[in-house]
């Protein structure tokens, strides 16, 4: 490389990647990806067609720490530096380019290795970590991708899949994208899945994924989403963009989804039976992910001020989703909640401009969710609904800013809309009593403010207005009338919990399950019915609090739940264990074997939520066997952020004990290298 071309680089460096945007469109890309499990690598051959917007000697890719070989091109030489990779030529004005080249890569971050499975998570601009790409949202540009497995291994990827071939040991299956999206948004799954595909009333392909073992948990899991599918398209205006819709969930995922192009991919964590579905269901994810195959996808925001315009319009449409999913009171309730959250925020001192680039989720989801809902609310549905179809129409494919939106919303409208512009876009506080206007619409939510209003209201005075509460009780208004008898004397209160239990609501009864303690003897008859509730929430807390108040029938509780494992993070199943251990006389002769299951379920052969519940219960017996403190380090290094962190505080607090510290230090030349210059780390400060 010349000098000349070297200064160029450099320059180009210093001035970052904004200025890239105005030298160079990059295209198209066609990348075959070969991922290796064993060494936690990947390796691939590119090839880009770029066009020159301006006469330069040098543009590059975003590469992190990649290697790159046997370069294919008669007009564009290149160079790995950092973490980019420099195209270098006499590249001249509107003339369009082609290079073709392998590399190799040990990523860090994004392509993550999990169990049996592979996945991506490029959030934001990460996808240079596994792919020769471009970290600005603001280059779209067409993928192909080809991702080569072991045959036995399934594949989702963007677009639709073309081919599938094999070659010596491996699969590749070559995968089509007809238009262009941010490089972000390229995304693969590898992993042991099987599939079932239905189709929109609009005749888009839906493919759903699951693991072979939850082939009966597929219904509930993906419960309404043809309906959630058939109604986004109608509410919004605007045909689902894109080829086809996957959506595939895998082990120790980073948020709750992610909204690749064409494939969401999201946490195994809501994978869910029928009695799992009461309170964990995919149904709010499933339509936020899908919200943004319009609102982030088709349209991409220009920078992060205006993060709201794919997040703020997600929460926004999955809301009308689940309101036609489950209706006007749990929509209502919501955003009830929803407006609690940011008025606590904003009258603690830290409300947001939703305009502002480092806001938190809170303020780009919720309020930017609020802030459609009343704008809809000023300028009626038509003329909002006409609005966003034309933002979408005009802007696919493209960028966009908040301006860009407005401008859009004034076309066709009379209605002045700079109050709520100054109200919802630039001002921090939450405009509570806005908020409150809209939700008085609800006759459920004035009977519900109706109830809440009697909470420091002795019980004597407001006990009738409790009981017509709980008289065919509605899910929201039932529980705060529960939560009200709480700290009452039980005298008193009994008949209503009676009348609670009875009122066979799920949610209702849950409440007292929650809040009940001690469990007065009139009613256990009636309280160990909530062990068959469709509700591994209820089922925890009741044979939590069984087992606790009756000492005489512990074994009878134990036995009617034996072999339950709840949620994914088999909650119930752990506590069963702990339970059993703890419980004089009971199965003695089972104890180490339940002893040695609760402490495998911390080991790296089980997702994160199931660890770090069996970490919760390991610490609360002082379980901490060699085993238990080798999977303690294990997480301590794990790649998912919020179990690290909790994991990494837990070895701190095991560390304080002398004993187990020196256990620690015994089992340092056990480790594998990167837990064992971890735990060496620890040990020395």
């Amino acid at each position: 490389m010349n000098k000349f071309c070297t200064l160029v680089i450099i320059l180009i460096s210093f001035f970052g990647n904004a200025q890239q945007t105005h030298l160079v469109d990059f295209v198209s890309v066609k990348a075959e990806v070969v991922p290796n499990a064993s060494e936690e690598s990947v390796k691939g051959t590119v090839s880009y067609q770029f066009k020159i917007l301006q006469k330069t000697d040098s543009v590059y890719l975003d590469a992190v720490n990649m290697n790159v070989s046997n370069v294919k091109s008669n007009k564009v030489s290149i160079s790995s530096e950092g973490n980019k990779i420099w195209l270098t030529g006499n590249f001249r004005k509107d003339k369009t380019y082609d290079v073709t080249f392998s590399y190799t890569a040990i990523p860090e971050q994004t392509l993550y290795f999990t169990g049996n499975q592979i996945w991506t998570q490029g959030q934001g601009k990460y996808t240079s970590h596994w792919l020769p790409s471009i970290d600005d949202m603001n280059d779209k540009l067409e993928f192909d991708l080809t991702i080569a497995v072991s045959k036995n291994k399934a594949v989702i990827a963007n677009g639709k899949l073309l081919e599938k071939k094999q070659k010596d040991s491996l699969a590749y299956w070559h995968f089509d994208m007809q238009q262009p999206m941010a490089s972000y948004l390229a995304a693969f799954a590898i992993g042991d899945f099987d599939k079932k595909t239905i189709s929109s009333q609009s005749g888009i392909p839906i493919e759903l994924y699951y693991k072979p073992e939850d082939a009966d948990k597929v219904e509930p899991t993906y419960r309404y989403t043809q309906q959630i599918f058939d109604f986004l398209e109608s509410e919004i205006g605007v045909p689902y963009p894109w080829q086809n819709y996957k959506q595939v969930p895998v082990r120790d995922f980073l948020y709750a989804g992610m909204e690749n192009t064409t494939a969401t991919i999201f946490s195994e964590a809501f994978v869910v039976d029928s009695i799992g579905f009461a309170d964990r269901n995919y149904v709010n994810v499933n339509a936020h992910e899908l919200a943004h195959q319009w609102f982030g996808n088709l349209i991409t925001e220009t920078s992060g001020t205006h993060h709201w315009l794919q997040e703020g319009f997600a929460t926004y449409f999955a809301q009308l989703a689940e309101r036609q999913v489950f209706g006007d009171d749990y929509y209502y309730w919501k955003l009830y909640n929803s407006a609690e959250q940011l008025k606590e925020l904003s009258d603690s001192g830290k409300g947001e401009k939703l305009l502002n680039p480092k806001a938190s989720s809170l303020t780009f989801y919720e309020k930017g969710a609020w802030a459609l809902t009343l704008l809809r609310q000023k300028i009626g549905d038509e003329p909002f609904k006409t609005a966003i179809k034309n933002y979408l129409e005009t802007y696919q494919f493209k960028n966009v800013s908040t301006d860009d939106f407005l401008a859009k919303v004034q076309q066709v409208t009379d209605v002045d809309i700079s109050a709520w512009e100054k109200d919802w876009l630039q001002q921090s506080a939450f405009k509570a009593e806005q908020a409150l206007g809209y939700l008085s619409q609800s006759s459920f939510i004035k009977s519900y403010f109706e109830i809440s209003a009697l909470r420091n209201t002795p019980f004597t005075e407001k006990k009738n207005e409790l009981s017509i509460a709980l008289t065919f009780p509605n899910d929201f208004i039932g529980q705060e009338a529960v939560y009200q008898l709480s700290g009452e004397p039980i005298a008193q209160t009994l008949p209503l919990y009676k009348k609670a239990l009875k009122s066979d609501n799920l949610y209702v009864r849950q409440a007292v399950a929650n809040t009940l303690s001690p469990i007065p003897q009139g009613l256990q008859t009636e309280y160990e019915s909530l062990l068959t509730d469709k509700s591994y929430v209820t089922q925890e807390a009741a044979l939590y609090n069984l087992w606790l108040n009756f000492p005489k029938k512990k074994a009878d509780y134990l036995n009617e739940m034996k072999g339950v494992e709840g949620f994914q993070n088999k909650n119930l199943r752990q506590l069963w264990l702990v339970l059993a251990l703890v419980t004089e006389g009971y199965e003695a002769d089972k104890k180490q074997q339940y002893a040695s299951e609760l402490i495998n379920y911390s080991s790296k052969e089980f997702s994160f939520e199931v660890r770090e519940k069996a970490f919760e219960f390991i610490n609360e017996l002082k379980m901490y066997t060699s085993e238990a403190l080798k999977n303690l380090v294990n997480a301590s290094t794990h790649h998912n952020w919020r179990f690290k962190k909790y994991a990494r505080n837990l070895l701190d607090e095991v560390m304080e004990n002398s004993v187990y510290k020196k256990q620690l230090e015994g089992l340092l030349s056990q480790l594998p290298k990167k837990e064992q210059q971890f735990l060496q780390a620890k040990l020395s400060e």
